[in-house]
């Protein structure tokens, strides 16, 4: 029975916060309601002696959160990206998150490559340094190859961190489930599949064999676009728990002082990450899902180079199509067609308004436009966007928790770099550059070359499927004979083979 274990994890969650100090520094960042904040300090308070003092060296929030473990250090390293949301001063503590925790001992990370590549250390590489980085779940050491002298980073597992993260979750399902009875009202934004989205996407992170092919096919997607690379993959280095990169020389991209002193600059840097961002989702459907300062550098020529992609997103083209459309209302403007897309895309009931919910988009759009970023609130807009989505029964989507999680931490990054940015401004070119290329003229003849194609591997089929197709379709009724039937479904077929020959043909002259 994981019940009374996970009820005690939890009580032990708010004990903790509690005993570090972070309990009442959490609540005042998220600007939570007087009897939210007493409630939790008097479920919390009876409870200390439960709670983990970790390390008194460290900030009230960054200890807590790493004595809780990695999924709450996760959820720590995504709030410190957003000082508009919990302050500069929680920001700041948390940034502590992303690549600074408490390294193991390099005996441990020797042991673990050795067992995991099939040979010592020092068979494969030379100067292996301590860790030169430590995260939630694995940590980095530099060394270089004893083949060929070149440069590498060596990313290793932490020891039972697959152990740690299940317990996690295992607590988390269970906050999951309580949320559903006793809060009848957010059963619409389906808080277990969120985890279960969640959890797929955290133990994807605990084989590096999966983190290097996502590594590969990022770095074949991107491979064309300016300022921004990738370190590559040493394969015959790399297993479930080890991986061999190229080591990426650069400035941190946490680091604003040292980006100033290298003479780059931060508010052209801020823009890039975001569009790069959004041109890897939009376009490709596949984009970096951790883009934190901690997984980021500038290189000496102004490159941002990415790594750890431990976290990666995908979206179909039918929904990048759908969140697209979604963005360029917003950019434009038109609320109206911005309420109509969700309609379409089945977001939100079909029983609702659709002229009241475009009003209530235009009160979340209109403050954005004519503002610089750092008078817009984004806490008080979340707040009114979930107002909204109750309102109009919208569930959540769970194939976007990842992209809109990943919109936010971006969001973070280059708001970090630039202050002043205004995000709609950057983002509009990519995405009106996606909607040209993806949805005028050119891309729907190219959707009907794509049918045709598939059409036409079912060509020696297609009499027989439409015709018992068409024959279930009647079944209950009293219709043609089956020769009727055949004779349509015949003509069905012609029809369909001569509008893909004509499509085929459109494209063979564009």
């Amino acid at each position: 029975m994981r019940g009374p274990h996970n009820l005690i994890r939890l009580i032990r969650t708010g004990a903790t916060l509690e005993r570090t100090g972070a309990m009442g520094l959490i609540m005042e960042a998220l600007e939570a309601p007087p009897l939210v904040r007493a409630t939790m300090r008097a479920l919390a308070w009876p409870f200390q002696w439960l709670g983990d003092r970790g390390d008194p060296t460290t900030p009230p929030a960054v200890r807590a959160l790493t004595a809780l473990g990695p999924a709450y250090i996760k959820f720590g390293q995504i709030l410190s990206t957003r000082p508009d949301l919990v302050g500069e001063e929680l920001a700041g503590q948390l940034r502590v998150l992303q690549d600074k925790l408490p390294p193991f001992s390099i005996d441990t990370a020797k042991a673990s490559i050795a067992t995991e590549l099939g040979h010592p250390v020092e068979a494969l590489f030379d100067d292996f340094s301590p860790p030169v980085a430590a995260a939630s779940i694995a940590q980095v050491h530099k060394a270089r190859l004893r083949e060929t002298g070149e440069t590498v980073a060596i990313k290793v597992l932490r020891p039972g961190i697959e152990r740690a993260f299940r317990r996690d979750i295992d607590a988390f399902y269970f906050a999951a489930r309580m949320v559903e009875v006793l809060a009848p009202g957010a059963r619409r934004l389906r808080p277990t599949d969120v985890i279960a989205h969640f959890e797929g996407v955290v133990l994807g992170e605990l084989d590096l064999r999966l983190e290097a092919a996502s590594a590969s096919e990022f770095s074949a997607n991107t491979r064309g676009d300016d300022g921004f690379r990738l370190p590559s993959v040493h394969w015959h280095l790399s297993s479930r728990r080890v991986m061999t990169m190229e080591w990426a020389d650069g400035v941190a991209m946490g680091d604003n002082a040292a980006i100033d002193a290298a003479g780059h600059d931060r508010a052209a840097l801020g823009a890039r990450v975001l569009q790069l961002f959004l041109s890897h989702a939009l376009r490709d459907g596949y984009f970096h899902a951790d883009m934190h300062q901690g997984n980021l550098k500038v290189a000496a020529n102004g490159d941002i180079i990415a790594y750890d992609f431990g976290i990666m997103g995908h979206i179909d083209e039918y929904t990048r199509r759908v969140y697209a459309e979604i963005l360029y209302g917003f950019i434009k403007r038109d609320y109206r067609r911005v309420a109509e897309v969700h309609f379409e895309a089945g977001y939100v009931p079909r029983d609702r308004d659709v002229d009241a919910f475009a009003r209530a988009l235009r009160a979340v759009g209109e403050p954005i436009f004519g503002m610089d970023a750092s008078r817009i609130s984004m806490g008080n807009l979340l707040s009114y966007l979930f107002e909204v989505t109750e309102k109009f029964g919208m569930e959540t989507r769970t194939e976007l928790i990842l992209l809109q999680r990943t919109m936010v931490v971006v969001e973070g990054v280059a708001r970090s770099l630039d202050p002043q940015i205004n995000i709609w401004q950057v983002a509009r070119p990519v995405v009106e550059d996606y909607i040209r290329r993806a949805m005028g003229p050119r891309a729907a003849l190219r959707d009907l070359g794509r049918t045709a194609l598939v059409l036409s591997r079912y060509g020696p089929r297609l009499p027989g499927l439409v015709e018992a197709a068409l024959i279930r379709q009647a079944a209950p009724e009293v219709g043609p004979t089956p020769h009727r039937w055949r004779e349509r479904a015949l003509w069905a077929t012609g029809g369909l083979a001569a509008g893909a020959g004509i499509t085929l043909g459109v494209l063979a002259l564009i």
